[in-house]
């Protein structure tokens, strides 16, 4: 009998094109300084999709473009990504650019533009340089090699410092099914139903209702529980392609491998919130919290959330101050229905307080403790069974210098 562990495996190196059917590409057409910035990624047949958007009232004009490419067809083929430029609060000249990128790459592709998707990310309240934009659309190459997906995945950074992929490979029906996902955030960060910009392909067989009930479920326990500022982007997106190219019946919530399907999703989409929550602007450290015995779930994210998104326990954080104070003030004021009698408090593996009173505990372990590259706070209600986690970062001077001259 295969274990569960056998059924959903990491796939080390894999990538946004790891999945049968994907192909991918970047160039550099001039809208940045030197780096790639113009990114797409092609099914080889029309794939079922999923988007969640951000509920940023002033939503870019890529987003606008992409939900009525999904609308009319409820099927994607493609995706074009630029960065440098947001192509947000850009009026008519901005929605008739988005449309331009869309037909662009129905021409080059030889599809139907209902089929593509338009995503943009970079500076608000600057219009494209649409002849660049037309030369990198037009000379972009799409291969299913490792280094197409490292070229697309440079084409979607802007402040980021690293490159953000995943893959976890799956077995249903007996096939090897394949999630790959790549991802740019770094500033601006904190989602409400999406991330800056998440793309996903899988060659899993499903529809796209049920896809699209999938990734929200799946984006509420990841991408919605990461912050770095606070700021909400007007141009967040999750995006999620499935070709079927695996060759297995189409998956159903009553087939017995859609749980799994739902997991391996969910770790895909867990690894690159993590990866951007990481990246943060200026940030040294990855911060994870944990809620536990809530009586909520919706109370236990509400409060993760909180801790990981109180600048003072950032700050607190980046200086290694065990300042426990921080973190059972954020709980606090998190308006989530709490007894403060029963509340404990972990930072690593030191208990700092319990039950409503300070804990004894080694200063200079805990100091040295929050050196780590990836801290963890834990906080124990004991009011209920449920369990929330969210993911941060630390807030340093570099954040302040990146964002002072963020146009410059």
């Amino acid at each position: 009998m295969k274990t569960a562990e056998k059924l959903l495996q990491k796939v080390e190196n894999g990538t946004i094109i790891s999945p049968k059917g994907f192909f991918a590409g970047g160039i550099h057409a001039g809208l940045r300084f030197s780096k790639k910035d113009v990114g797409v990624i092609v099914s080889e047949k029309p794939a079922s999709c999923a988007a969640v958007y951000t509920q940023n009232h002033f939503q870019a004009a890529p987003l606008k473009v992409t939900q009525e490419s999904i609308e009319k067809s409820n099927k994607l083929q493609a995706v074009v990504v630029n960065s440098a430029n947001a192509n947000a609060c850009t009026g008519e000249q901005g929605l008739q650019d988005a449309y331009e990128m869309r037909y662009l790459v129905a021409k080059r592709l030889n599809m139907e533009e209902n089929l593509i998707a338009v995503a943009s990310t970079g500076v608000i309240g600057e219009f494209l340089k649409m002849d660049k934009i037309k030369y990198g659309i037009e000379h972009v190459q799409f291969t299913s090699t490792y280094e197409g997906a490292a070229q697309f995945q440079e084409a979607i950074l802007t402040t980021d410092t690293f490159q953000k992929s995943s893959c976890y490979e799956i077995e249903i029906e007996g096939k090897k099914v394949l999630i790959g996902g790549a991802a740019k955030g770094s500033g601006m960060i904190h989602p409400n139903m999406a991330t800056m910009l998440a793309f996903v392909t899988t060659d899993a067989n499903i529809p796209s209702p049920l896809l699209q009930k999938a990734l929200k479920e799946v984006t509420d326990k990841t991408f919605n529980q990461i912050t770095v500022d606070g700021d909400t982007s007007t141009n967040d997106m999750v995006l999620v392609l499935a070709n079927g190219e695996a060759g297995h019946q189409p998956l159903t919530e009553e087939h017995p491998d859609w749980g799994l399907f739902k997991e391996g999703l969910k770790e895909v989409c867990e690894d690159l919130a993590k990866q951007i929550a990481r990246d943060g602007e200026g940030a040294t450290k990855l911060v994870e919290v944990n809620v536990n015995g809530a009586k909520s779930k919706e109370a236990a994210n509400v409060i993760a959330k909180q801790i990981v998104g109180s600048s003072l326990v950032k700050t607190a954080i980046y200086g290694t101050d065990v300042n426990w104070g921080r973190i059972i003030c954020a709980v606090g004021y998190s308006q989530a229905d709490i007894n403060p009698a029963h509340v404990e408090i972990f930072i690593g593996p030191y208990l700092m307080f319990k039950e409503g009173v300070p804990q004894p505990f080694s200063e200079e372990e805990a100091k040295n403790y929050l050196e780590n590259e990836t801290v963890t706070i834990t906080v124990n209600l004991k009011d209920g069974t449920e369990n929330g986690k969210a993911w941060g970062c630390d807030l340093t001077y570099d954040y302040v210098k990146i964002n002072a001259s963020y146009r410059t």
